[in-house]
């Protein structure tokens, strides 16, 4: 693949970039965002003090489950374009864009333009990376973040400097802030190439390692430590921490519970975790297990048999997004569930999950060709005998999948979207695989030669595989041309052998004809609105609403469907948790429509008409177990409203005493309650004691009510005044 082009404008890599630019920002202004997070921008444009702690409400009780910066990041965003959700969305927009173009700056320098130009298109057209970059979820921005400092790791190899090496791990400390452990993953391939790219003595490699591991830890836990040092009784509560700590949060609920897919919590009480589902696709076979399941603190986790799961004997969806006819209790369906990977639409542990039906189609398409790349790479150095810096660097993006892939094939905790990041690897050792493998083609006459085409015929039959498993009408065709096309490819390149110069032009068509696929799993994506909580790619994550699905459309008719088939209900999480639209009643937010959060139907607004009529200066104007019951309220007033349990109610943020305290001094009145809530018994308990019932007819009509009671998991909510 030679580089013979020296033209200072690259048509192509305009081509690329427009390609990403359509695919990311067409119709982003229709896009829905994540509520949790959006709710919280709200809460940070109102003073610093919320926009330095990532305050979830405007008075600053409780943070969001993530650090601050690509919120800070958004919240700018707001200030300068107004909060809607196109503005929150425009950052993670931008972020995945300067992806795609820095993964060209990356690889062009050592293995040319055509190589570049092919791995920032894989990049582009990754189904998941675009996916979740039309969300407000911080992954696109922790993305670019990480191939910033693989940018300033490949200046300290160019440079021979450790200024850029420190630079480097400097940016991971930055990523830790957007997603915690999540950035640390490529700290394995960063060193292991500064180890084998520097040009000095392994004493000082030694001394470089372990300065810039004092500035990554430095840099990384700046924020939690100033955090933590504020007396607690002058900051927010750390949300979906047990302990109101940002470095249990960073070790816990980010850090070791995404791999065990549980997180110890006091009094014995099993927890899991998860990110902050608000909808349900109503079509959606690779992700309606995920969305199903009870959420806790913003993510789908099954509960422990502690704990309530699913009510009344209903089962909750199996791996195909069917309803189990099982007899299992929660206890046996938690353990179920950890022994197959958690109940999230992400397929059973073991070495072949990611090439399972349920992760295939998000970012595992190229895998099989990624495969053959190393291959590649150690039958060249085994002849060469020499290890190039072009060796270096595959190496490099070897090591950045390879522990991504390990961990995502034996975690219990994580979505499908968190696969994007194996979306700059992949896109990295496709490119490069394309020339060492073409490489082997030319010079090779034996095996070596024969490794391009059953590359290319092996990533075919596996993307036609994909397209089977997921087969839905149209899908069961494309699956026959993708298999038919990669016969062609493979026999067409190996009568090609005979000759002694092959176009490099035919290859590189072959190799694009490789993105069909995952490109036609990228545009539902772009074309339509998947769910903005827990995006998944492909054709069943379609949804109907910018904000997990508009009333009228398919998540109207799936609430119907249930109604009608008496489907099993769901204990723990409400209607806004399901992402079904009741009614007429609708959320205006910037220039969009979505269904209501939080207050099931109409009472939503019937609620907060009561509360302001009641409203007498308090700091809250309502109290909820869970920040999802509280959504609605925030985004159409300018209210406070307290989440006393972080986002799914289980955090020990309030105790009855403080609670006490609180209601005496005036700054909290009434209390939202679910009649299923089990988390913070003592603290309810306390509610339920001390306050007094508000008669549903004062701030709910009959007709909200039944449909509180037809569709919703926790069957009732009721509003308590404390009267003092």
């Amino acid at each position: 693949m030679s580089d013979k082009s020296k033209k200072k404008i690259d048509i192509y890599l305009i081509v690329v970039m427009l390609i990403s630019i359509f695919l990311n920002f067409f119709k982003l202004y229709e896009a829905g965002s994540n509520t949790y997070y959006t709710v919280a921008v709200k809460s940070m444009m109102k003073n610093f003090h919320n926009f330095f702690y990532g305050s979830f409400d405007p008075a600053g009780f409780i943070t969001v489950d993530k650090p601050p910066v690509a919120l800070w990041i958004q919240t700018l965003s707001a200030k300068i374009f107004g909060l809607s959700n196109f503005s929150v969305l425009l950052p993670e927009a931008l972020a995945g864009v300067v992806s795609v173009y820095i993964m060209y700056r990356l690889i062009k320098p050592k293995f040319g333009r055509w190589v570049a130009l092919l791995s920032s298109l894989t990049l582009a057209t990754t189904p998941i990376f675009v996916a979740v970059i039309r969300t407000n979820n911080v992954d696109s921005i922790l993305i670019v973040t990480l191939l910033f400092a693989t940018w300033a790791l490949m200046k300290a190899m160019d440079k021979q400097k450790l200024r850029w090496f420190i630079l480097s791990v400097i940016l991971i400390g930055v990523g830790f802030n957007i997603k915690m452990m999540a950035a640390f993953m490529i700290l394995p391939a960063m060193y292991l190439f500064y180890w084998v790219a520097m040009n000095v003595n392994w004493k000082k490699k030694i001394i470089h390692l372990a300065i810039t591991t004092v500035v990554l830890f430095a840099i990384s836990l700046s924020w939690a430590t100033v955090v933590d040092l504020v007396p607690k009784d002058s900051r927010p509560y750390i949300g979906s921490s047990q302990t109101n700590s940002v470095l249990e949060l960073a070790l816990g609920y980010n850090g070791l519970s995404r791999l065990t897919g549980q997180q110890g919590q006091s009094q014995s009480m099993m927890r899991t975790n998860s990110d902050h589902s608000q909808g349900l696709s109503s079509t959606n076979t690779q992700s309606n297990s995920s969305q199903n399941s009870s959420q806790v603190n913003g993510e789908n986790m099954p509960r422990s048999s502690g704990q309530p799961g699913f009510q009344g004997g209903a089962q909750p969806p199996t791996g195909n997004g069917q309803f189990s006819n099982s007899n299992q209790g929660p206890g046996q369906m938690m353990r179920n569930s950890q022994r197959s990977g958690g109940m999230f639409g992400t397929g059973e542990t073991g070495p072949l999950r990611l090439f399972s039906k349920e992760l295939s189609g998000q970012a595992s398409w190229l895998l099989p060709f990624t495969l053959f790349t190393v291959i590649g790479l150690i039958v060249l150095y085994r002849r060469q005998r020499r290890f190039t810096i072009q060796h270096k660097i595959t190496l490099f993006w070897v090591t950045w999948l390879v522990p991504m892939m390990v961990f995502f094939s034996i975690a219990g905790f994580f979505h499908q979207y968190y696969l994007s990041l194996l979306g700059p690897a992949v896109a990295a050792l496709v490119g490069i695989g394309s020339t060492i493998l073409w490489q082997l083609y030319k010079e090779d006459r034996g095996f070596a030669g024969c490794l391009l085409p059953i590359a290319i015929l092996f990533t075919f039959v596996f993307e036609a595989i994909v397209l089977l498993e997921n087969r839905s009408g149209i899908s069961i065709t494309w699956s026959m041309m993708a298999l038919i096309i990669g016969c062609l490819s493979f026999f067409t390149m190996m009568l090609l052998r005979k000759r002694k110069e092959v176009s490099h032009y035919v290859i590189s068509a072959i190799l694009l004809a490789l993105l069909i696929a995952p490109l036609g799993w990228t545009l539902p994506s772009t074309f339509n609105h998947t769910n903005s909580s827990i995006p998944v790619a492909g054709p069943s994550s379609i949804t109907s609403g910018g904000m997990g699905g508009a009333p009228g459309g398919q998540m109207g008719k799936l609430s119907n469907r249930m109604s009608e088939n008496n489907m099993p209900q769901f204990n723990g999480a409400s209607n806004e948790t399901l992402g079904i639209a009741q009614g007429q009643n609708t959320m205006k937010f910037g220039n969009q429509t979505g269904q209501p959060r939080g207050i099931e139907g109409e009472n939503n607004t019937e609620l907060l008409t009561y509360l302001k009529k009641h409203y007498n200066g308090e700091k809250y104007i309502l109290a909820t177990v869970s920040a999802q019951s509280a959504y609605s309220i925030m985004m159409n007033s300018s209210y406070a409203v307290m989440a006393m349990g972080g986002f799914s109610g289980s955090d020990p943020a309030v105790t009855p005493a403080k609670l006490a305290k609180m209601t005496k001094t005036g700054e909290v009145k009434y209390f939202l309650i679910s009649g299923s809530q089990r988390e913070n018994q003592s603290t309810i308990q306390w509610i339920t004691e001390h306050c007094k019932k508000v008669s549903n007819s004062e701030w709910k009509s009959n007709s909200s009510n039944d449909n509180n009671q037809t569709f919703s998991g926790r069957q009732s909510q009721t509003l308590y005044v404390y009267q003092g």
